[in-house]
């Protein structure tokens, strides 16, 4: 693709990728609903969506896959195991600490790639794309602490001794490390992606993602058997939106992007999510909510503005 039709069709797929990403929320909650445990739901995930991606990927692109030289395999396998401990990582501290602290931690991301970037891509951002990420942190802060701060006379939130300690604080570095993963995740796409194809990219990484992750559902002690089609239904469809279309999108802006921007990009979700839970949940969101989405759309227009190819 032209680097004119991408300047053209790049606004558009973040739009895209931001609301199939706001999905996986929905679906995950389905699926727990059912009784699935979360790291099968992640195992299952990246499993249907490499298994879709196959008959395309061996058939339209197998001469690429022929071409793909050793080095960009293990770094193919790197991207996957980061990102297969993305979501492993993120899905267990929800069983340590709150949402709020794990959204809050995870959502540092963008703030990891920002940092490593100039030393391992040789990118550097301009001042309003820092502001931009700034902003974007804030809204993201915003949004997770509103599940875990009250308004009664004045604001009341936890004590940071709280957040710090115990299994809490275990919780809280395990979403830290799901942002350091989805970094390592990020920053080899950015490096891949100007050598690879799209679909045997993300064919490789996703089923290295699945290989990893199937790994650990087992030495866990799950099984991904025995539940109702329905809910294999609802992980199909986090495969197909989120994954295949979301995550697949973002992977393909890598191409055209820094992979700090990119990762600024990701911070849409939240507001995504909102959305969809307002219209399919019935859940309102949160003043809180609404504040942190004004800071987080602020911050991707501003560190969008002169990145655009």
């Amino acid at each position: 693709m032209t680097e004119t039709r991408a300047r053209i069709i790049l606004p558009f797929a973040i739009i895209i990728a931001i609301l199939a990403v706001s999905t996986a929320s929905i679906f995950i909650r389905f699926a727990q609903n059912d009784g699935v445990p979360s790291l099968v739901i992640a195992a299952l995930r990246l499993t249907f969506a490499t298994l879709i991606l196959a008959p395309i990927s061996l058939t339209r692109h197998h001469e690429e896959l022929k071409r793909i030289t050793l080095n960009e395999i293990l770094l193919g396998a790197f991207s996957g195991i980061f990102l297969a401990l993305h979501f492993a990582t993120w899905v267990s501290s929800l069983e340590y600490t709150s949402v709020a602290s794990s959204v809050v931690f995870v959502s540092t991301g963008p703030l990891w790639v920002a940092l490593l970037s100039p030393a391992l891509l040789k990118e550097h951002l301009a001042k309003t794309a820092i502001i931009g990420l700034a902003l974007s942190l804030a809204g993201g802060t915003i949004i997770g602490l509103s599940d875990a701060c009250v308004w009664n006379h004045g604001l009341s939130c936890p004590a940071l001794s709280d957040v710090l300690q115990g299994r809490a604080m275990w919780g809280n570095f395990l979403a830290l490390i799901g942002a350091w993963t989805v970094t390592g995740y990020l920053i080899i796409g950015r490096k891949l992606r100007a050598g690879l194809s799209l679909i045997p990219y993300i064919f490789m990484v996703y089923g290295f993602a699945a290989i990893v992750l199937i790994v650990i559902m087992f030495v866990s002690g799950n099984s991904p058997l025995g539940y109702a089609p329905k809910t294999y239904g609802w992980i199909f469809l986090l495969a197909a939106l989120p994954q295949l279309i979301g995550h697949s999108t973002y992977n393909w802006a890598l191409k055209y992007l820094p992979a700090a921007l990119v990762a600024v990009m990701t911070l849409g979700e939240p507001i995504g999510s909102a959305i969809l839970a307002f219209f399919i949940l019935s859940e309102t969101p949160t003043l809180a909510t609404m504040i942190g989405g004004i800071f987080i759309l602020s911050g991707i227009y501003l560190a969008s503005r002169k990145s655009t190819p």
